[in-house]
């Protein structure tokens, strides 16, 4: 599959990365390139970028026909809490700027450092919540996480990103303020 990654941070490299090794065709294109060029032929958009570029990158490139994956946490810029949240999502007002994608909620509770060691806790793959209202969109990115290596779970409509949000907010409170380090993940177990 042909994808695109806007944002060369950790976590946008390591999406790269992995997605690279399982087969796929990756552009990965800093916010400030040309996007229409880095996006024109893909098939899935990543944005991994913070929350706050999203009305700036909608406004310069047009997502129409995209399947659009947003992977943001908005969190403030203290790290105090959420810039949006229950009433709303970050994919949710980016499905609002991009009204012609179908945009996809997933990679938000997965550490950038998981990326690079394999995207398991011992022999358990980690899990990604994928939320989207279009199901044929929420399928594509479930097989992607599979790809490299993740166990998605669907997490329905887009609207559940005003909980997919929060919890990727609560594992960065666990990671780094109350000093649970980056190798941990939320996970959905069943019997």
């Amino acid at each position: 599959m042909k994808i695109a990654i806007i944002g060369t941070g950790n976590v946008g490299s390591g999406l790269a990365g992995v997605l690279t090794r399982s087969g796929h065709d990756v552009t990965l294109a800093a916010r400030d390139a040309n996007l229409a060029e880095a996006t024109g032929g893909a098939d899935v958009v990543i944005l991994a970028t913070p929350f706050g570029a999203a009305a700036d990158l909608a406004a310069r490139v047009d997502f129409s026909g995209k399947v659009l994956v947003d992977v943001s946490n908005p969190v403030t810029d203290d790290f105090s809490g959420l810039q949006v949240g229950h009433l709303s999502s970050a994919a949710e007002e980016i499905a609002k700027l991009a009204p012609g994608a179908s945009v996809v909620k997933a990679f938000n509770t997965i550490f950038a450092q998981h990326y690079g060691t394999g995207l398991k806790i011992g022999d358990r793959a980690l899990q990604t919540f994928v939320a989207s209202d279009d199901g044929a969109a929420r399928d594509i990115v479930k097989t992607l996480a599979s790809d490299i290596g993740l166990e998605p779970v669907d997490a329905g409509p887009l609207k559940n990103a005003r909980y997919l949000e929060p919890l990727g907010f609560l594992n960065i409170q666990f990671g780094y303020v109350l000093g649970k380090g980056t190798a941990i993940a939320p996970q959905l177990l069943a019997a």
